[in-house]
């Protein structure tokens, strides 16, 4: 999954769901499972509902529990998908009424009296614009798996699940990355096993469908609202030069078929899927340089999960126990490396040009360099607590954690330097993760100690104490490595006699809440934070003269650094004055530029770092 507002081996990993109390062990030997076969109705789209009849084997069992997922993978954070759910009958042979409890939060349990097969009906609501749920309007339906599919619990992970779609008479298409069923119609799917399904998203609607081919394999560029703005054809040849040059990294395509399915719903976000990624988009970001290559720069990095993260994997994640959290150390690698090898990978598409590329390079460091956080969270920590704390920030964040995402990337960004300086050029991370692919990917995955070793290994050099502050440590990372490419990192320092006291309305920790200013964080190592200054309270003056949000930034450049001033707020209805002492404005983070003066070495090394 893709941060910032802004999959084969076929190797399907099996789901750990706890057997039921005397569910049968199966044997090699065992026939294949038969399917669970679903029906998906939508009879009115503006409901935001989808009814759903499942055709469920039984075993014969005089009772059955099915489950729903909790989580959707690539996006760590258990989200209650059950609370969607309504409306659960089942019925028998000859439509008998079957009981049906709510054993758990996710979990129903049917008596079954002994039948082979009960039909299992109920409805989802989806009306959350994101792209780990489902969204139903009149206009279209983003189905994803883990919010939708009800299925047997204790099952192997063997059993194939059936799909099939009745669209409303306004609608023409659905899409899949599922196989088409034997014999069945277009909208008739298939997944191998509930991990497939799960992984496997679908759009419904009147999208416009954009194929290419790239090594002799299929890809879709699927489009949702267009709305006469967004340049299907454009973007398409932009995302092909994307897609060669992923391939030509990795040397192969893992998938027979891939369907990039791209939300122009004035939202934004990314998803990946063994076969599929879905990316949500506002319809003017094809229309601003800047906008474009933001979403060229996410497509590049959904695309590149391909292979990091849905093949090559953590050992952690997979087999996926759809109940609980799956914590991992290594988000750093999975979501970090991503996001590095994504924006490297659009440059050396030529789909997004150096100068943007080292404009995101610019914004990513100064986002870890500005967040009092990277001094209290080393990497591999802020991975384990994705769980609990990347996906349910509050005002304190900033303070306390870091984004792998962010911190993977320069880690990624420096540890490739670090390589091909220790090597001559000869090595680079390139050659790590293409020997990581090579060694782990598929079933197994990797542990973060071996993929520690392999770094080193592949480097001809021992790397362990360099990772080990990289990773382990909140030491700050060390920039001069990219003098070897020709680049330099300038501090963006202003004018050191601005006063400063770190609360601002530009970087969110004031907001303008219909004209009160009222603080929304309170940074550490802060003025604002010496003084005392808590989150909600509302600014009404400064210095003993009344202050309204607009005229905040102007009224501090009454002061220097060094003055102490009276600051009054309101603190639930009471009134409190403060004394804050302005310091001189810090760095609000860098610049990496081309170094003018950088040899013809140097500049030969970038070239050849940011080419394929």
């Amino acid at each position: 999954m893709r941060r910032r507002g802004f999959i084969v081996l076929s190797i399907a990993f099996a789901m750990t769901i706890p057997l039921e109390a005397g569910a049968a062990q199966p044997r090699a030997s065992s026939p294949p499972a038969e399917p669970i076969r679903y029906t998906l109705k939508f009879p009115a789209p503006a409901t935001h509902v989808v009814e759903i009849e499942a055709d469920v084997p039984t075993g014969r069992r005089s009772a059955i529990e099915l489950i729903m997922a909790v989580w959707t993978p690539g996006s760590y954070l258990v989200r209650e998908y059950s609370r969607n759910v309504e409306g659960v009958t089942a019925t028998g042979a000859g439509g008998t009424s079957l009981t049906v409890t709510k054993s758990a939060k996710n979990r129903w349990r049917i008596e079954t009296g002994g039948v082979d097969r009960v039909r299992v009906r109920y409805r989802v609501y989806g009306r959350e614009m994101s792209v780990r749920t489902n969204y139903i309007d009149p206009d279209f339906a983003l189905i994803n798996g883990a919010a939708t599919y009800l299925t047997l619990a204790g099952d192997t992970g063997s059993r194939p699940h059936d799909v099939s779609v009745e669209l409303p008479a306004a609608w023409k298409t659905v899409v899949s990355p599922l196989q088409d069923v034997p014999g069945g119609s277009s909208r008739q799917f298939r997944a191998a096993d509930f991990d497939t399904l799960v992984d496997s998203p679908m759009v419904a609607g009147n999208p416009a469908i954009y194929p290419f081919t790239v090594r002799g394999v299929t890809h879709y560029l699927v489009d949702i609202g267009e709305g006469g703005i967004w340049d299907g054809t454009k973007t398409v040849a932009d995302v092909q030069k994307i897609v060669e040059t992923a391939a030509a990294f990795w040397g192969a395509v893992p998938y027979d078929k891939y369907v990039f399915f791209n939300l122009i719903v004035q939202a934004s976000g990314g998803l990946e899927h063994k076969n599929a990624c879905t990316l949500m988009a506002n319809r003017w970001d094809v229309r601003t340089r800047r906008g474009y290559a933001a979403w060229l720069d996410l497509v590049s990095h959904e695309f590149f999960h391909a292979w990091n993260v849905k093949r090559l994997r953590p050992v952690e994640l997979g087999p996926f126990d759809y109940e609980r959290e799956n914590r991992t150390r290594m988000l750093w690698a999975a979501e970090g490396l991503t996001d590095f090898y994504g924006s490297l990978i659009a440059v050396r598409s030529g789909a997004i040009t150096p100068q943007e590329y080292l404009a995101s390079l610019s914004e990513a460091i100064s986002e870890l360099q500005t967040t009092p956080g990277r001094l209290s969270m080393p990497v591999e920590q802020a991975s384990q607590d994705a769980w609990i704390r990347y996906y349910r920030p509050d005002e304190n964040s900033p303070n306390v954690s870091i984004s792998y995402y962010t911190k993977g990337a320069i880690v990624g960004l420096l540890l490739d330097l670090e390589i091909r300086r220790l090597t001559n050029g000869a090595k680079s991370l390139d050659d790590v993760m293409r020997a990581a692919w090579a060694k782990y990917s598929g079933a197994h995955g990797y542990t973060a100690e071996e993929f520690r070793t392999l770094v080193s290994e592949v480097a001809g050099h021992d790397l362990s104490a360099w990772l080990h502050r990289a990773l382990d440590t909140t030491e700050e990372l060390d920039y001069a490595p990219l003098a070897t490419v020709g680049l330099v990192v300038k501090a963006d320092v202003p004018d050191p006699a601005r006063p400063w006291i770190g609360l601002s309305t530009a970087n969110t920790t004031l907001r303008n809440d219909n004209g009160r200013l009222v603080v929304a964080q309170v940074r550490r190592d802060t003025p604002a934070e010496a003084a005392g200054v808590s989150v909600e309270d509302e600014i009404l003056a400064i210095g003993g003269y009344r202050v309204r949000p607009e005229q905040w930034v102007t009224r501090l450049d009454a002061w220097h650094p060094g003055d102490t001033v009276p600051l009054l707020v309101a603190r639930r209805e009471a009134l409190v004055t403060l004394q804050v002492t302005f310091a001189a404005e810090p760095a609000r983070g860098v610049k990496v530029d081309v170094d003018p003066g950088a040899d013809t070495a140097a500049t030969a090394r970038r070239e050849a770092w940011l080419k394929p």
